[in-house]
């Protein structure tokens, strides 16, 4: 009776996905909303939707180029990719999607793409099946939101048509504004404030026997525009000044698959994407000199095809899957200003092909060990826009075997373990980004000449995992369930990329980092009909090897736990969450100055909500809950700011079917 088991307990892979019921439940203004209750997952930067980042397992820092790089992140398969001095990195609206996987550890490079030192983060867009009910051909759901804290709203629309038997389509679109945030100790988050459009459309069609074969064509379009905003968008830096600032996100995905039941041999997908995010800057102070009035963006066209085999081999069963992914991507950055040279040092243009193979086979024996063996290679081949100070091409390559194993002991306990090794590759803007004896400008710091980064070595990671798993059922009442998964890691990082010191004849980037990261995660779940529970847990830690101090981006250990319960004759549920995170000695440094060092703090969130399903009610949506009851003043250890007030939302949502 409780469904669907909410912790994946049946893959050694350590990996949590987020439904379209838990993202309404957060009732989201951000992307950082819906993962903040995921053990091992951080949101980095700030509250403010255009300056946040991510961080898996202490990977990941809001204002180093290449961690955008180091976490793989998809768009129903499209990869999006940004960064940008003091801005964030994925910029997007919850409503537009109905599920976000997140794998956590590089074991994941070998099918998502080499380098993912963190893992990968796969968001999944609504389709129009997910609103037509059965026996129906249409449907259409209309919401508004309301936040207290910032006097925030949202009007969101989806409509839903069956045009025939084997198409479908759906258009969603939302709007979404919000006043400045109030911090808990009174103050004003500045540059918090916005104003964004976003909308989807897609188109669906099944064919072929038993409809197998699917066509999918979609668009999503994310934009903000604002004037008289704070440049820095990661963290308060009054200091940049004000700026004009148009955003705009875009994804579409032609998407195929074929699920071949007559054939075991067949079980194909592919997709062609195009990404392409853009910043647009003017009227900026004049601190920031060229790089405040410019043009930044990125456009990735994408090609992915993959199959999975089912064969046996005497006792065991085998699915084989293999494919290649290709991508290109052109970076662009110049200022808008009047002078000479309109490129811009700290973000240079370029563009960089890729290719990657892979091939991945999951070996099943009596239904009881599972062995997972995998090998991803890439290859890429780097072109700068300029050669004034000695750019060159650059090709390049990386290798990403794994090797992972799951035993079920008993049908309740289960054991996993898997070694991976995972090489990123430069980024553009770690390769070819140099400073003048002018620079500095941004804040970053004045340097005396400096040439390109061309001879920088691929970051390696060597990552190790082991843990267990429960679950049982019929516990404490009819048709509950439960289940616990414990993973503990260990990854030796060499090679890192960081920036260099400001000394004469360095190059901007180099290889100087070595590190260790480890830790052990949580994560259980018990569901009946009457209760449910959470438990997310995450410790890491993180030394520097070269200098035995500290990572400054490791997370401080974190416990989330949610109870609540449901009375199903009134269709109603309702609950707490509690967040504990202890102090921590080192992160990033606040706005206003200081020291690293965090103290522990603990918050509580209420939520509750009615979905009645028949009666004169029937379809519709109400949800309340309360963010910070107890209006904690503090500080998470990887933001550079205090943490919001207490905040009041309230949801109404109205369903119709024809």
């Amino acid at each position: 009776g409780a469904g669907k088991p909410k912790v994946a307990i049946d893959t050694p892979q350590a990996v949590t996905v987020v439904n379209q019921d838990d993202i309404d439940a957060a009732q989201a203004t951000s992307i950082g909303d819906v993962l903040d209750s995921i053990p091992g997952v951080s949101l980095i930067g700030s509250e403010r939707v255009l300056g946040e980042s991510f961080n898996i397992r202490g990977i990941g820092t809001a204002e180093t180029s290449g961690d955008e790089a180091r976490i793989v992140v998809n768009v129903d398969g499209a990869k999006k990719f940004y960064e940008q001095y003091r801005m964030g990195s994925f910029f997007s609206a919850p409503e537009l999607y109905k599920q976000v996987e997140v794998l956590r550890g590089p074991a994941s490079s070998t099918l998502y793409g080499s380098g993912a030192l963190g893992g990968v983060i796969n968001f999944t867009t609504k389709d129009a099946s997910d609103f037509i009910a059965d026996g129906k051909t249409g449907a259409a759901r209309l919401q508004t939101q309301y936040s207290s804290n910032g006097n925030g709203t949202l009007v969101s629309g989806v409509l839903a048509q069956q045009i025939n038997e084997t198409f479908d389509f759906l258009a969603a679109g939302n709007w979404r504004r919000s006043d400045a945030l109030t911090l808990a100790n009174g103050q004003t988050l500045s540059g918090s404030d916005f104003a964004a459009l976003s909308g989807l459309v897609k188109g669906t069609a099944r064919f072929g026997d038993n409809d197998e074969q699917v066509l999918r064509l979609s668009y999503q379009r994310w934009s903000s525009n604002a004037e008289d905003q704070d440049y820095a968008q990661t963290g308060t830096a009054a200091m940049f000044g004000k700026v004009d600032r148009d955003v705009l996100d875009q994804t579409a995905v032609l998407s195929y698959e074929n699920d071949d039941s007559d054939n075991p041999w067949v079980d194909l997908k592919a997709n062609v994407s195009f990404s392409d995010t853009a910043v647009s800057q003017s009227n900026s102070a004049a601190l920031l000199g060229t790089i405040g009035d410019a043009e930044y963006g990125y456009r990735t066209w994408q090609a992915n095809i993959e199959n999975t085999s089912a064969f046996d081999t005497g006792d065991w069963v085998h699915y084989l899957t293999y494919g290649v992914q290709s991508s290109f991507q052109d970076r662009t950055a110049f200022t808008t200003k009047a002078v000479a040279d309109p490129s811009i040092s700290t973000h240079p243009e370029g563009q960089e092909k890729r290719l990657g193979l892979f091939v991945q086979n999951e070996a099943v024996y009596d239904e009881r060990l599972t062995l997972i063996a995998g090998v991803r290679g890439d290859f890429a081949w780097q072109t700068p826009k300029r050669s004034a100070n000695g750019e060159i091409d650059i090709d390049d390559s990386a290798l990403s075997p794994k090797l992972a194993a799951l035993y079920d002991v008993t049908e309740n306990f289960s054991i996993f373990g898997s070694i991976a090794h995972t090489e990123r590759m430069p980024t553009l803007d770690e390769r070819y980004q140099y400073s003048t004896t002018t620079a500095g400008g941004g804040g970053r710091p004045a340097t005396p000449g400096k040439s390109p980064s061309l001879n920088l070595q691929k970051e390696s990671s060597n990552s190790f995992e082991a843990g267990f798993a429960l679950s049982g059922y019929e516990l404490v009442q009819d048709g509950d369930q439960a289940s616990v998964k414990v993973t503990g890691f260990y990854s030796d990082l060499t090679n890192m990329i960081e920036s260099a010191p400001a000394v004469a004849g360095n190059t901007y980037y180099r290889n100087i980092g070595q590190a260790t990261i480890y830790g052990v995660e949580v994560e259980g779940a018990y569901e009946s009909d009457s209760l449910f529970s959470r438990i997310a847990y995450s410790a890491t830690v993180g030394t520097n090897d070269l200098t035995g101090q500290p990572l400054t981006s490791i997370p401080a250990h974190k416990l989330v736990l949610t109870l609540g319960g449901r009375v199903p004759e009134y269709e109603l549920e309702y609950g707490a969450k509690a967040t504990l995170v202890a102090a921590t000695d080192t992160g990033v440094t606040p706005s206003a100055g200081g020291t690293t060092a965090t103290n522990g703090y603990a918050t509580l969130d209420l939520f509750s909500s009615w979905k009645p399903t028949s009666g004169t009610f029937a379809g519709t949506e109400l949800r309340a809950s309360i963010d910070n009851v107890t209006n904690a003043d503090f500080r998470d250890n990887q933001q550079a700011d205090r943490s919001t007030g207490r905040t009041f939302k309230l949801s109404l949502a109205k369903k119709f079917d024809w």
